[in-house]
């Protein structure tokens, strides 16, 4: 039987490409400036679909694990070139805001492309093929024909999203959006890090990329692990999927809400202080409030609509940390940029830890304890940690 720690492997394996690519991504950005970043990212991702054509007609599951690699590290090229492109194309208060924008449009995406994929790769008989896999109706020959003819639909379509992913590259390198390379641009007018030996002397980047380590590990530990959570309430599969989609519905209500209230009523750091201080409480809410409701057609414990909920706050703290971790960075912010995308290994990491805590305790809402530290650090940032200009404070002669 699968452990709920083997259950998250393969999110592992994509992920801890921001982790490992992140800082050539930013060597190369510094040769080539953000806009150019973004269409070899995307020309990387083709490629990262293109395998998937020998991965399939081969079987091979290592192949298939160094597409997905590729593919996260066309990602990671294009997270490190495109957030601080947002971020330094306009003013710096309403970055959050131009971060938000980019959110709903990335959500909006993420709503119909398994919608479009479905329809393009999974047919009427698949599903029947599946249904007799799945009970184990098929053995031998058959099995085998099976597998084929299923693993043979996944390559018109991939194959198709390779040649849009160069065809895009190329329309985006030849559009008017200017090419912003702060290492050439700004360099000889910094004055702020003209005292600084390198980026690690940025204490407010350095905590900005934990933050958003904690983060984005605590947003996809919510998200991932739900429908396992509802399972554990007896309530089917099928019918569990309606708590993803509530949470991404939370999130884009998030979204909306920065767009709206940002910088216009709330600034990014007032923003950030309550939709931290938020995910905190439901977090303990998730742990400690109990008890059975009925919503939309659903008995469950309450407990599953505050992990639900939490997907409103985090919309927000992604927006609200990466302008304060990436200011001021000047000749830096190519590698502090690379710095905080390293961060996003919180979505390999974080939902590891949770899982090793289920299968330790035997319970997946105790598990959600890992929730707590994450929020309780992200606070701190919040608060104080982005303030921090130098680890050490300064004399004045």
């Amino acid at each position: 039987m699968q452990s709920e720690l083997q259950s998250y492997l393969a999110n592992f394996a994509f992920y801890i490409a921001y982790l490992v690519m992140a800082i050539p991504a930013s060597i190369l950005l510094n040769r080539v400036g953000f806009k150019n970043g973004v269409k070899y990212g995307l020309w990387i991702l083709g490629l990262g679909a293109l395998l998937f054509m020998p991965a399939a007609y081969t079987r091979t599951y290592n192949m298939f694990l160094v597409a997905l690699f590729i593919m996260g590290t066309g990602l990671a090229l294009l997270q490190t070139a495109a957030n601080p492109f947002v971020t330094i194309i306009g003013p710096i208060e309403s970055a959050a805001r131009r971060i938000s924008i980019m959110g709903i449009c990335n959500k909006f995406a993420g709503i119909i492309s398994p919608l479009i994929f479905a329809f393009l790769v999974i047919k009427p008989t698949d599903k029947l093929i599946m249904e007799q896999l799945d009970a184990n109706l098929l053995a031998g020959a058959a099995k085998e024909e099976a597998l084929n003819e299923l693993i043979c639909g996944v390559i018109p379509p991939y194959c198709s999203l390779a040649a849009l992913l160069f065809i895009f590259g190329i329309v985006f390198s030849r559009s008017p959006i200017p090419n912003i390379n702060p290492n050439k641009d700004v360099k000889s007018t910094d004055v702020l890090s003209n005292d600084r030996k390198s980026v690690f002397a940025y204490p407010y980047l350095i905590l900005g990329a934990f933050a958003l380590m904690f983060h984005v590990g605590s947003q996809v530990i919510s998200i991932n692990t739900i429908i396992g959570y509802a399972e554990s309430m007896d309530i089917s599969m099928l019918d569990a999927k309606i708590f993803p989609s509530a949470t991404l519905f939370c999130i884009l209500v998030g979204y909306l809400s920065g767009i709206i209230l940002i910088p216009k009523y709330l600034s990014q750091q007032r923003a950030l202080v309550i939709a931290t201080i938020s995910g905190l409480v439901l977090s303990l809410c998730v742990l400690f409030i109990s008890g059975e409701v009925t919503l939309f057609g659903f008995t469950t414990d309450i407990s599953i609509w505050f992990l639900v909920l939490l997907g409103i706050p985090n919309s927000v703290i992604y927006a609200g940390i990466w302008p304060l971790a990436i200011h001021d960075l000047g000749r830096y912010t190519n590698i502090g940029s690379s710095l905080l995308v390293m961060g996003l290994c919180g979505n390999a990491i974080l939902p590891l830890v949770y899982g090793y805590v289920a299968d330790l305790t035997g319970d997946l809402r105790t598990a959600y304890w890992v929730l707590i530290p994450c929020f309780v650090y992200m606070i701190y940032y919040a608060l104080y940690g982005h303030k921090i200009e130098h680890w050490k404070k300064r004399t004045v002669k």
